[in-house]
């Protein structure tokens, strides 16, 4: 079962990709989407491209595990997705992903302009890989 994964930014959306397993996760891509249905179309296209069974979206949460503005976007956005591409969409805990996925391209020595450009994409793999390894739980869980 492949399975999308994104990491949804301020400007940029990172995106990962399971191997068809859907036991490893793979950075992918980052796009600057146009407006929501940019994004909706990217997803749609990726979804298509990859053969995607579900897609797995980023939820930022507080760090008390509580909902802010960004996660409130988030659902507004996940709502769209779940309108549009046809595929089951579930929310992910995605709290630290951006600075795990820094910290790991400093350990691999990369240059500032390198990290600045696979950040999201590597964020987005961190956050999949974490949905992977728990287990894929099914839509009825807390975090959809």
């Amino acid at each position: 079962m492949r399975i999308l994964g994104l990491d949804l930014g301020e400007r940029r959306i990172g995106v990962a990709l399971s191997n068809p397993e859907g036991q490893v996760a793979q950075p992918l891509a980052q796009f600057e989407p146009k407006g929501r249905q940019g994004l909706v179309a990217e997803v749609q296209r990726l979804v298509r491209q990859h053969g995607v069974e579900r897609v797995v979206v980023g939820l930022p949460i507080r760090l008390d595990g509580t909902p802010g503005a960004e996660a409130q976007q988030a659902e507004r956005t996940v709502a769209v997705l779940r309108e549009a591409i046809g595929v089951p969409v579930t929310m992910w805990d995605e709290r630290f992903s951006t600075r795990r996925a820094e910290r790991a391209m400093r350990q691999a020595n990369l240059s500032a302009g390198r990290r600045k450009g696979r950040r999201d994409k590597v964020a987005a793999a961190l956050m999949l890989q974490s949905y992977l390894d728990a287990g894929a739980p099914p839509e009825g869980s807390r975090q959809d």
